[in-house]
This record gives C-alpha cells, sequence and structure tokens, in this order.
C-alpha cells in the first residue's frame, strides 16, 4: 500500500476520480479510491481473486495503522459492484496522469544521437468470459471453426529502451490490428 501511495498519491487519485464523474454520493464500505488502487492491484496479482487483492490492499492499511485497525473484507459481489460502479475511465486517467518516460541522460540505452529511444510492442490479453467483453473486443478463432475460450483485447505500448517504463498504451478489439492501434501513440 505504501508503495501505490507513493506513486499514485491520494489526492490525485481523488482528483482523476472526480474528473471522471466517479465520485461516490453517499458513503459506502468500498469507496472510489480504494477501487482504484485495486484496479492497479488486480494488475499487479493479476492470478490472484478479487478477495486476495483486496486482502493485501487492506494488510496494508492495518500494517500502515500499526496493527491497531482491521478491515473486514467485503463479499465478492461488493468488490464487483464497486468495481463496475469506478469504470474504466478513472483508471485509463490514472495512468496517462503518472506514465512517463524516467530515463535521464546518464541512464544506459535510454538515449542515441539526442533524441529517447523507444520501442512499440504489442500483446493480446485473455478478458473475462462475458457476453459485454466478446461483443466488444471479440474472440480469436481457434482450431476447426472453433472460437477461443476467451474474449480477447490487443493493446499496444509505448516502453522507454533503457528503463522499459511504458508510458503509452492503446487498448483496442482483438480484430484491431497492432499498426491501427500504433497509430494512436505517435504523437507520444
Amino acid at each position: 500500500m505504501g508503495v501505490l501511495t507513493r506513486v499514485f498519491p491520494p489526492g490525485l487519485v481523488d482528483e482523476v476520480i472526480a474528473g471522471a464523474g466517479r465520485t461516490e454520493q453517499r458513503h459506502r464500505s468500498l469507496p472510489a479510491r480504494v477501487m482504484a488502487y485495486f484496479c492497479v492491484g488486480m494488475a499487479l496479482y493479476s492470478e490472484g481473486s478479487y478477495e486476495d487483492v483486496l486482502g493485501q490492499l487492506t494488510d496494508g492499511l492495518s500494517w500502515v495503522s500499526g496493527w491497531q485497525e482491521e478491515y473486514a473484507p467485503p463479499s465478492k459481489s461488493a468488490i464487483f459492484q464497486a468495481r463496475a460502479r469506478l469504470g474504466s475511465g478513472p483508471v485509463k486517467a490514472l495512468f496517462e496522469a503518472v506514465a512517463a518516460p524516467i530515463g535521464t541522460a546518464a541512464t544506459p540505452g535510454v538515449w542515441l544521437a539526442g533524441r529517447r529511444l523507444v520501442a512499440v510492442d504489442g500483446c493480446c490479453l485473455d478478458l473475462a468470459d462475458t457476453p459485454v467483453n466478446e461483443e466488444w473486443f471479440g474472440r480469436p478463432g481457434a482450431a476447426k471453426g472453433e472460437r477461443a475460450a476467451f474474449p480477447q483485447a490487443r493493446v499496444v505500448a509505448l516502453a522507454e529502451c533503457g528503463t522499459h517504463a511504458i508510458f503509452a498504451a492503446q487498448v483496442g478489439a482483438y480484430r484491431q490490428s497492432e499498426s491501427t492501434l500504433t497509430r494512436a501513440l505517435l504523437g507520444s
């Protein structure tokens, strides 16, 4: 939790959430700020369940309080609903607010002839098998006319050579090509 709050200060998280119009209207056990940190945690612990990731976060909060505060974990359904309320907009805005090249003039492999070296790379990520994801992102084909087990998103990112820091990314449907998604990153 300490690392997350250093990279994503609570004030910045609140500002991004407010800018996206996702500030909660009433007091909730899982406020929008907690869910923003939860979404980052889900990316860091992608193999973990909702409860495991939230447990990691609440253990961090308990540790910060000197174990004087304990947090009762909410149900999986409550976590899902809170995550849906937050949506993807604030998470995208949070990435855009903090992602930047980090290499200095002294960092090996970052500069060539006065220009920052970057690499473009893409991948496909499996998504939750839901009708909404299938409709929006699509599925790749499989052998003998079958469909793949999961919908997939295509992701293209810019990474700084030398540090490997990803500072810009574009997420699209499986059917979109990497070259199409890369065009949106050229200004970065």
